[in-house]
């Protein structure tokens, strides 16, 4: 069934006040959903605040900015966010994955946490680069991964660089792209 134009005409969204509970309600329901870091909420709930001033002209922002920083700290007290059980978690799961240390210092920067932490978390987990580099290879089913012996070679480069842009060393990328067998990894 077909629509008419009035059906069709949105009605910009009425927006609900801006008010300190409501942000921290924000930053609760954001909580429930995702784990995060300080930064990674701070910039959530400023996103937020955002929208809502350039909608609303006379809402003072720098208000809300102090709101924001004092729920991050009350959150911090209550423990509902921790930067170090953060990025514990997340790279975990990257080396896991098999994530280079070079992607996972990335995506923590992006995420806000020091690099005093990442630091600490790396250096207390089983690092090898090549076992992440193999880990990612299968994932990626790329070098002794690939099916067959004529798809491997034709795409040798091309694994090659899908390793080297990953964040691997190009010498670990040859030896894993070089490898015959899976055999050799075991």
């Amino acid at each position: 069934m077909f629509k008419t134009e009035e059906q069709t005409r949105t009605t910009p969204k009425k927006l609900r006040k801006m008010t300190k509970n409501r942000l921290q309600n924000i930053a609760l329901y954001y909580l429930e959903r995702f784990d995060s870091s300080s930064a990674n909420l701070r910039q959530v709930l400023k996103r937020r605040v955002y929208d809502y001033a350039r909608q609303t002209p006379d809402f003072d922002s720098s208000e809300a900015d102090q709101w924001i920083d004092d729920i991050v700290l009350r959150f911090e007290e209550l423990g509902y966010l921790n930067d170090n059980r953060y990025a514990s978690f997340k790279i975990d799961d990257y080396l896991l994955s098999g994530k280079p240390e070079r992607y996972i210092r990335q995506k923590m920067q992006q995420k806000g946490v020091s690099e005093k932490v990442v630091d600490e978390i790396l250096n207390n987990r089983e690092f090898d680069e090549e076992v992440m580099a193999t880990r990612f290879a299968a994932k990626k089913r790329i070098g002794p991964y690939r099916p067959d012996e004529n798809s491997r070679l034709e795409n040798r480069q091309k694994d090659l660089a899908t390793l080297v842009r990953a964040g691997f060393s190009y010498d670990i990328a040859k030896k894993i792209i070089g490898a015959e067998n899976i055999d050799d990894f075991a």
